[in-house]
């Protein structure tokens, strides 16, 4: 059948009509357990009680008025995240892609007003930070940033988990104002940094005046076992990027702000048509308010900890898995050669899993995941991994 789609997807054959907690239906009412919450999104998993109230209530009252005026809801979401964050304010947009924008912007105004005409970011290897053309610029992925050059110029990349190229960086380049850096690496592989990684950028951008920016599109709303991950390291960056999760599937995304870099962006620097409505931020608040009440975000921890032991277990002794490896529920299983072909295999058998890097399978299942649904994750994953890494090993397996 003919699709009037751009082509811009390489998507599986499925169609999901329904969908309930951790669980997904196809249009032929097949079930399917959803280990990857629509990229880091369903946090809540599918079809939630809190926010189907939320969106209902608030479309039946007022789906937008435009940010010319005060938006009530807007307000109590902004106080919430900010009681939760520790930040001192926000801005909100529709994606993660724009959050990081707004950031990119906030670090370029902020280095002006300190004299500086061409300012700089530094940005690091096998980084996501969205497609628009200046997140795509600050990427650390040259396959999705092929075809599109010319990029946008004032980013200055060094490795991952480098904290000396960070500071050879900042020695060689007057121009540096702002270091951007995810606290854990979705789309780079699930890379977990060494543990006192943030604190020493922390150290770095207070020695020398530069921002701390933090995006947290992935790695926010409570995935690695606190509300953002920086809360790990007892710091407090500078900006901090949020979306995914934020509205459990309502397309909302927000630049947090603190310190010096709150008063940054005032009238008229910054906007956005549809950023911070009335329909996403209730759906927001929902899902804020419901990690509270439910306690979610205590049991991550505990629960990535079941999933990794639990297939590290099962695959002991197999030498084709390099690592297991996780920081909450954002969990990777590298193997020693490309997989994707996996992901297929998992659809057939019920089960919606990623592969990042080609040889990262990439789980980021929803915080609502009980333990009976863990079990089945986990003994269908490593069936699929032993199945698919014995046939590596067996003589001729790519003859015809």
């Amino acid at each position: 059948m003919a699709s009037h789609i751009m082509p811009t997807y390489g998507r599986l054959d499925v169609c999901f009509e329904r969908g309930e907690g951790a669980w997904l239906w196809d249009e032929n009412n097949k079930k399917y357990l959803d280990a990857l919450s629509g990229i880091a999104v369903c946090g809540l998993g599918h079809a939630h009680p809190a926010v189907h109230e939320a969106i209902c209530n608030q479309s039946g009252k007022l789906l937008h008025t435009s940010n010319i005026y005060r938006i009530g809801v807007q307000e109590q979401l902004a106080d919430k995240i900010i009681e939760k964050s520790g930040m001192d304010n926000v801005f909100f947009c529709n994606s993660g892609a724009e959050a990081n924008e707004a950031a990119i912007k906030l670090a370029r105004k902020f280095g002006h007003e300190r004299g500086i005409d061409f300012p700089a970011i530094i940005v690091t290897d096998l980084s996501f930070h969205g497609r628009t053309l200046a997140t795509l610029s600050a990427t650390g992925n040259a396959k999705i940033q092929k075809g599109f050059e010319p990029l946008v110029e004032g980013f200055i990349r060094v490795a991952y988990n480098d904290i000396e190229a960070i500071r050879n960086a900042v020695a060689n380049h007057s121009n540096i104002v702002a270091i951007l850096v995810e606290p854990v690496q979705g789309e780079g592989g699930i890379n977990i940094p060494a543990n006192d990684y943030l604190n020493k950028i922390r150290e770095i951008c207070d020695r020398h005046n530069l921002l701390m920016m933090l995006d947290e599109i992935q790695t926010g709303m409570g995935r690695t076992g606190k509300f953002l991950a920086f809360q790990h390291n007892g710091i407090l960056p500078d900006v901090c990027t949020v979306a995914k999760a934020l509205g459990n599937g309502v397309p909302i995304g927000a630049c947090l702000a603190s310190g010096k870099a709150a008063t940054i962006l005032t009238a008229g620097n910054h906007g956005s048509t549809f950023g911070g409505n009335p329909l996403a931020c209730s759906a927001a608040l929902a899902v804020l308010e419901t990690l509270d009440k439910e306690g979610l975000i205590g049991s991550v921890e505990a629960k990535g900890r079941k999933i990794t032991s639990g297939i590290a277990q099962l695959l002991q002794g197999n030498t084709h898995v390099v690592d297991i490896r996780n920081k909450g529920l954002m969990i990777g299983i590298e193997l020693d050669q490309p997989c994707t072909d996996l992901v297929k295999t998992a659809l057939a058998h019920g089960l919606l899993i990623n592969v990042t890097q080609d040889k990262v399978i990439r789980l980021l299942p929803p915080l609502i995941i009980d333990d009976m649904q863990i079990k089945l994750l986990v003994d269908t994953l490593a069936m699929l991994v032993a199945q698919f890494t014995h046939q590596l090993s067996t003589p001729n397996n790519h003859a015809a």
